[in-house]
C-alpha cells in the first residue's frame, strides 16, 4: 500500500489541490488527513468538501474540534479565535456534521494515524522534539510501527527503541522492525519550517519506505484571499511567504 498522507491544510486550497496533484501524479492508493482542514485560511468550506471526497481516512485536529463546538477555545490568541469563528459561520451543514464526526485517530494494521501526540489524543499535545518523542516509550508496545500526526506543522521523524528515541534527519528513509516511528508530516496550507512549499508525504507499507514532499503552489493568490477578507488577520497571509 502506497499511502498519500498530509495535514494541517488550514483552509488553504491553493495548496490543497498542489499536493492531491502531486498525489495523483505519484499513483498513491489512499489518501490520509491527519487534520486540521479548517482555521487559518480563507477557503475552509471548499477545502473541507475536497478532503472529504478523496480521503481513506481524516483525522480531527484541534481546529477542526474548535469550528465543529467539540473544545473549547476561548484561551487561543484573539486572530486564531477570530478565524474560527468565520469559519464555522462558513462551512456548510454537510461539512459542519462531518468535522463533528472526525474521529481521533485510525489505524490500518500496523499503521496508525492522529493528530498531536498519541499519548493522550483529545489534549493534542505536539511532538516536534526528542523529548517529547520520549514520553511515548510507555505506550511502546501500542503503537504502530509508523504513527503519524501533524499539529506542529513540521517536518520531523523519530526512531523509538525501547529505552531511548532517535531523531531521524533524513528526507527519506526505510522503517526498521526494531524501532518504532513517530512521523510529523508537516503542513499543506501553513508551513513553519521556513520552507513556503506545500508539505506531504508518501509512506510505502510493501517496500517500509517513507519520504518526506513538498511542492510549489500560488502562494500570493492565497495570501490575497486572506488580505481581501477583512475578518482574517493579515499575518494569517504574509507568514505564508516565509513559511514560518
Amino acid at each position: 500500500m502506497r499511502y498519500g498522507i498530509f495535514s494541517d491544510t488550514h483552509a488553504n486550497l491553493g495548496a490543497l489541490e498542489a499536493v492531491l496533484r502531486e498525489f495523483d501524479r505519484e499513483k498513491v492508493d489512499a489518501l490520509v488527513c491527519i487534520g486540521d482542514t479548517v482555521g487559518y485560511g480563507p477557503q475552509p468550506d471548499e477545502c473541507c468538501e475536497k478532503v472529504r471526497a478523496v480521503t481513506r481516512h481524516t483525522i480531527l485536529g484541534n481546529h477542526d474540534a474548535a469550528v465543529s463546538g467539540r473544545m473549547d477555545y476561548s484561551y487561543y490568541y484573539d486572530a486564531a479565535r477570530e478565524a474560527l469563528d468565520l469559519h464555522a459561520s462558513l462551512v456548510s451543514s454537510e461539512n459542519m456534521q462531518w468535522l463533528k464526526s472526525l474521529p481521533y485517530s485510525a489505524k490500518d494494521d500496523d499503521t496508525h494515524f492522529c493528530h498531536g501526540s498519541p499519548l493522550d489524543l483529545e489534549q493534542f499535545e505536539y511532538i516536534f522534539t526528542v523529548d517529547q518523542a520520549s514520553t511515548c516509550i510507555p505506550i511502546w508496545e501500542d503503537l504502530g510501527q509508523v504513527t503519524f500526526i501533524g499539529h506542529s506543522h513540521l517536518c520531523k521523524a523519530y526512531a523509538l527503541g525501547r529505552e531511548r528515541v532517535y531523531e531521524v534527519i533524513t528526507k527519506d528513509f526505510e522503517v526498521h522492525p526494531e524501532f518504532r516511528y513517530i512521523v510529523s508530516v508537516g503542513s499543506v496550507g501553513q508551513p513553519r519550517d521556513h520552507d513556503p512549499r506545500a508539505s506531504y508525504t508518501i509512506y510505502d507499507t510493501d517496500r517500509g519506505r517513507f519520504e518526506f514532499k513538498r511542492v510549489e503552489y500560488d502562494i500570493a493568490a492565497t495570501a490575497q484571499r486572506i488580505f481581501d477578507e477583512t475578518r482574517l488577520s493579515d499575518s494569517f497571509g504574509a507568514r505564508l511567504f516565509a513559511g514560518v
